[in-house]
């Protein structure tokens, strides 16, 4: 289905729980977030109800998300409910890959094709800051474990925070030499617990594409947000994700559905359509709702106009 901007809209990125086992700086509450009762969450079967629903609308494509997704339990039953799913061509999963080294086998038998791994940093005591707590050797295990399964490109999302990472651009990119690794690094963006100090620590993507040298430019991807190089002679690539600098919304194809229900039509709106209440009393009317939702897609984001009003949820609450 096009939105009434003409994109088409082929993609569902699906949070599903908001918890998570890191405590990363600029996505979580130092302390978590307050839970609340399973009622308030949708169950797998609503999220697979939803996506048959989505399926007659365009949707193929689906990427899962959380928080971590991987700390639900039941999580390979759901995956092979959606790979059974008439229509979706591609199960893809974000995760901080902490779980992987023991989890990535049973996934990819159960449907996921390919996984992006966040990873801020590759020098221990740093990366146990920024996510205050996590295990450096535990992800990188993980994304280890997902080269060997062959499910290339591992995509690595580095978000580059000044003041504690930006040492570290040629070592990420020196990743992409050897292995079929893509690299993308990530404008810190101004959502739920960074909206207040993002600015501040901001490093635009062209400062690091100076930083790095010579990189040959690659023809992208459609609707993919990354703009993609590669060092001379390497097997994997450097993507940059701009959504400060250089937005992608002209080629925006994805629409969110959060863990508690809500189909966000815009990372960056505060704008949500509540499918539960409708999933609950009114399911035939789900396919209905999700067409309204790609339909009030806006034409953009405003992030990088002054004064602009900041996603209130933390990014653990949307999806990452």
């Amino acid at each position: 289905m096009a939105d009434r901007f003409q994109r088409k809209i082929n993609y569902m990125r699906i949070s599903i729980t908001d918890l998570c086992n890191m405590r990363c700086l600029y996505c979580m509450p130092e302390k978590g977030i307050q839970k609340k009762p399973h009622t308030a969450f949708l169950s797998y079967e609503e999220l697979v109800s939803i996506v048959k629903a989505s399926v007659p609308l365009g949707i193929d494509k689906l990427r899962i998300t959380g928080g971590e997704p991987l700390v639900r339990k039941g999580i390979l039953g759901f995956i092979q409910s959606l790979g059974e799913i008439d229509g979706i061509r591609e199960i893809t999963m974000t995760t901080n890959g902490s779980l992987l080294g023991d989890m990535a086998e049973p996934l990819k038998n159960a449907g996921i094709t390919r996984f992006n791994i966040s990873i801020d940093s590759l020098q221990e005591d740093r990366y146990r800051e920024i996510t205050r707590g996590g295990e450096l050797k535990d992800v990188l295990r993980g994304i280890d474990k997902a080269l060997e399964l062959d499910m290339k490109p591992v995509k690595l999302n580095a978000v580059v925070i000044g003041g504690y990472n930006e040492e570290e651009l040629e070592d990420f990119a020196n990743l992409t030499y050897d292995q079929p690794i893509d690299v993308r690094f990530i404008e810190l963006m101004p959502v739920g617990e960074a909206s207040q100090w993002a600015k501040s620590r901001f490093i635009s993507n062209d400062t690091i594409k100076k930083r790095l040298g010579l990189l040959n430019p690659l023809k992208g991807a459609q609707g993919s947000p990354a703009k993609y190089y590669q060092l001379p002679g390497a097997k994997g690539k450097i993507g940059f994700i701009n959504p400060i600098s250089d937005h992608f919304c002209s080629e925006c194809n994805r629409i969110r559905l959060t863990s508690d229900g809500k189909l966000k039509p815009c990372l960056h709106s505060n704008e949500e359509i509540d499918l539960l209440p409708i999933l609950r009393d009114h399911p035939e009317k789900i396919g209905e709702i999700v067409a309204a939702a790609i339909d009030a897609k806006p034409e953009r984001h405003l992030l990088n106009q002054e004064n602009a009003i900041c996603t209130s949820r933390n990014m653990c609450q949307i999806g990452g």
